[in-house]
């Protein structure tokens, strides 16, 4: 069953989106700040949440930044007041993938729900995959080596991403560091990246998959059959 969250501070919205977006498919969690919807995220990873910017405990962009971070292929969609137009900005930089600005149609509302939750479903063969003894659901975050889950560090998950994702194509150590360090808040070092490996090899137990492509970076070697 899919998961909505709704995080909004005006009662009377929150309780009209809770009643135009229910169904017998979709359970709707309603929230009222930041507090409570950090409570409920810690229960289950959601199918979307629908965030109001303006909250009564801070700015919903700070909440946006801590799901995209930790839940990056889930679907946010921002309420916005109409004249806060950096607020979208920002918000999209941010990762949101879509804004509705208020007033707003519930039907438009419900088509523009929707549609996210379509590109999830069609995105969710893609995020999880299975190699050999390996298994990779990078939509939820799990992962596991003979069946048996592994830890991995967001940095961890992020190389991992990229490496299978192009797996059998040697991808620089320059765009592995561009990609995997993208906060850009501060220089990275390369000898990052090598520790980062290593660490990802040895959880995996992936000697014979991550390959250093001396000179050049690192691939994830497709084998045959």
């Amino acid at each position: 069953m899919e998961q909505l969250i709704i995080v909004e501070d005006d009662s009377s919205l929150n309780q009209g989106l809770c009643k135009a977006l229910r169904s017998e498919e979709r359970h709707i969690v309603s929230c009222q700040n930041m507090t409570e919807a950090r409570e409920q995220l810690l229960l289950g990873y959601p199918s979307l949440v629908l965030l109001d910017i303006n909250l009564p405990d801070g700015n919903g962009l700070e909440l946006l930044k801590e799901l995209k971070r930790d839940m990056p292929s889930m679907p946010v969609i921002l309420i916005t007041a109409n004249d806060t137009d950096m607020d979208i900005v920002n918000g999209l930089e941010l990762g949101a993938d879509d804004y509705i600005t208020k007033p707003f149609s519930l039907s438009v509302l419900r088509a523009r729900v929707n549609t996210q939750l379509r590109k999830v479903t069609l995105l969710q063969g893609d995020d999880q995959v299975q190699i050999d003894h390996f298994k990779f659901d990078f939509a939820h975050m799990v992962y596991s080596v003979n069946d048996e889950a592994v830890e991995l560090s967001k940095t961890e998950q992020k190389l991992l991403r990229l490496l299978v994702k192009n797996a059998g194509v040697t991808m620089s150590r320059g765009e592995l560091v561009d990609r995997v360090w993208t906060d850009g808040s501060e220089y990275v070092d390369e000898n990052a990246l090598s520790v980062t490996v290593k660490r990802l090899r040895d959880k995996l137990g992936a000697q014979e998959y991550i390959k250093t492509v001396y000179g050049v970076g690192y691939t994830w070697v497709k084998k045959n059959g």
